[in-house]
């Protein structure tokens, strides 16, 4: 049994991690505030952008004249898994559930005799999922030092895969991120980029449209910055995934925290009152001594 000095230093440790439980939760707070603007303000322009893209896709259908973006190489035999997380934890179950799902996926294609290859964007996903995949790994891109996520950013990724696909290294790209709802859910997801596939909606538009130029040159034009806009949107909604996630479990952990003061506080107390019980009786039993 732990002595009256060890539960009072295990009560000052525990009260000093909640502070900083604490602090790391409002920090979260602040900046998911500006992550979840950033994210639902993309969302608007990636819908539309989807929207004609699709429409021109269907009106281009198997052409042969497709851009290769579109059309593809012909095979899925070699998959490009493009698993983006974050730089850093303690954000409850966030990486690893986005490293599960991208493991789960690449062991599926392993065992139907596909070749994987994976890039990494964010040190947690590389650190999760290199025990199992490490030898599938053909590049790492280091946020680290982005104090502000940019369209840059994911044009720098873009510029990436879209080379590796000019030299023919894969057939299909999918991605994989946390799509943000709120605070406590965030849903990952896997979404294929090359070849590019773009959902039309039932009530879409069905108006004809004559283009000049080409569908297949407009296609050619915007399908690797579709890519881009993909990243850069999957980038905004993993940082506000991760700050929600980081945001719930130092709530978690703060209230922990607490409950557990309490139950030291109450042993505490139960200690230091048996040994004033034991010092009393000691006491009368030496006064009745005498």
């Amino acid at each position: 049994m732990p002595n009256l000095k060890d539960l009072k230093n295990r009560i000052a440790s525990v009260k000093s991690t909640r502070k900083i439980t604490k602090a790391m939760q409002m920090v979260a707070a602040a900046k998911l505030r500006r992550a979840q603007e950033a994210a639902e303000a993309s969302r608007p322009y990636t819908e539309r952008f989807n929207a004609v893209m699709g429409q021109l896709a269907a009106s281009v259908g198997g052409s042969d004249s497709a851009p290769k973006l579109l059309s593809g190489t012909g095979s899925d035999q070699v998959q490009l898994l493009i698993v983006m997380t974050a730089e850093r934890g303690l954000c409850g179950g966030f990486n690893g559930n986005i490293a599960k799902l991208a493991k789960t996926h690449a062991q599926k294609l392993i065992a139907a005799g596909k070749t994987v290859k994976i890039i990494t964007v964010g040190k947690k996903g590389r650190d999760a999922i290199k025990r199992e995949l490490g030898a599938h790994f053909v590049d790492h891109i280091d946020m680290s030092g982005v104090k502000r996520l940019g369209y840059l950013n994911a044009q720098d990724i873009a510029k990436n895969v879209l080379a590796r696909f000019d030299e023919n290294e894969f057939d299909v790209a999918t991605i994989f991120f946390a799509r943000f709802e709120n605070v406590v859910t965030q849903h990952p997801t896997a979404q294929q980029i090359i070849p590019a596939r773009f959902d039309v909606a039932e009530d879409a538009e069905t108006t004809l449209y004559d283009y000049e130029p080409s569908e297949e040159e407009i296609l050619a034009d915007l399908l690797p910055r579709g890519v881009a806009t993909a990243l850069f949107s999957a980038l905004l909604e993993n940082a506000a995934s991760e700050q929600g996630a980081r945001m719930s479990a130092m709530d978690n952990a703060t209230r922990n925290a607490g409950d557990m003061i309490d139950q030291l506080t109450i042993e505490f107390n139960r200690s230091r009152q048996a040994v004033i019980t034991n010092e009393l009786i000691e006491i009368i039993s030496g006064a009745e001594a005498l």
